[in-house]
């Protein structure tokens, strides 16, 4: 209960936490604290500074370029999973080539949550934040990483004319292949069977032809060792329901290479030429590493 006489208010009652790594956490937030800490301002460690902000009580960040679009809308580049740590140091290289570029980056952490409807709606939230606010183009440039596949396709395909184009490093596309129904139903509030009955209203590989017949163009880097992801249940699968629909996708078979953080995965310039040329950027260059295949 609130007593609503005192100058700081106290929450006396528990709260059930998002579902994280995997298994249910159940975090509680003790009697007696104060309620002002919401209004503190959120912190994020970032490998190029930029702007870190809340979004419906979500933590998020932008990183503009030196030079922002004088004539229109600064195209943007939307990074997923920002979870703790996400983005990390080894997106610095490929970040850095966006905004040289004339390119945004931004991202909003929503916890663990395998594209469920929550996160999905705070992604909304972002996107009109910095479309209606802060002068970002109405077509985002997404970049999914890992488990971000979950999280922006999801988005993706109930929002196919707001998206310019995917990229993505070993990407989940399949809710059964990775993290598994079991693990998944808790973040979308349903038992595993529940999740298995309606598993074609939250799948990316079930939900691809909005998006391709909104002519969006897509871009994968995946490795055939990938154990944790696997390149079959995953890129290659939702590449021939793509392409089924009549969409246009390029599937990059890095040879010898899983779920890891070998340097080329994040210093690929084909994916980053990929992302300049859909966002309207201006390619400053194309040295650096590449990724092999």
């Amino acid at each position: 209960m609130f007593n609503s006489s005192a100058a700081v208010r106290r929450v006396a009652v528990c709260a059930l936490c998002v579902v994280m790594a995997g298994a249910p956490a159940m975090v509680c937030y003790a009697s007696g604290v104060d309620m002002e800490k919401e209004s503190v301002k959120p912190a994020k460690d970032l490998p190029i500074p930029g702007e870190v902000f809340s979004v419906d009580g979500h933590t998020a960040f932008l990183i503009m370029p030196a030079k922002a679009s004088a004539t229109g809308a600064t195209p943007w580049v939307w990074y997923a999973p920002t979870l703790t740590g996400l983005p990390g140091t080894e997106e610095k290289w490929m970040f850095q080539k966006f905004l040289d570029a004339g390119i945004a980056i931004a991202g909003i952490d929503v916890g663990e949550s395998y594209g469920n409807p929550q996160g999905r709606a705070a992604f909304s939230a972002l996107y009109a934040e910095l479309t209606q606010g802060r002068g970002l183009s109405k077509k985002a440039c997404l970049l999914a990483r890992s488990r971000g596949g979950l999280m922006l396709y999801n988005w993706a395909v109930e929002h196919p004319a707001s998206v310019a184009c995917i990229a993505g490093i070993y990407p989940v596309c399949n809710l059964s292949s990775y993290p598994g129904l079991k693990t998944a139903c808790g973040a979308y509030g349903m038992t595993e069977e529940q999740l298995a009955a309606k598993l074609a209203e939250h799948n990316p590989v079930s939900r691809v032809e909005l998006l391709a017949k909104a002519h969006v163009p897509i871009f994968h880097i995946h490795g055939d060792s990938d154990t944790v992801v696997p390149i079959e249940k995953n890129s290659a699968e939702l590449a021939q329901q793509y392409r089924q629909f009549g969409g246009e996708m390029t599937l990059s078979v890095i040879k010898g290479q899983g779920h890891n953080m070998w340097s080329g995965w994040f210093q690929c310039q084909e994916l980053v030429d990929f992302v300049i040329s859909h966002a309207g950027g201006k390619n400053p260059g194309k040295t650096g590493q590449g990724g092999g295949k």
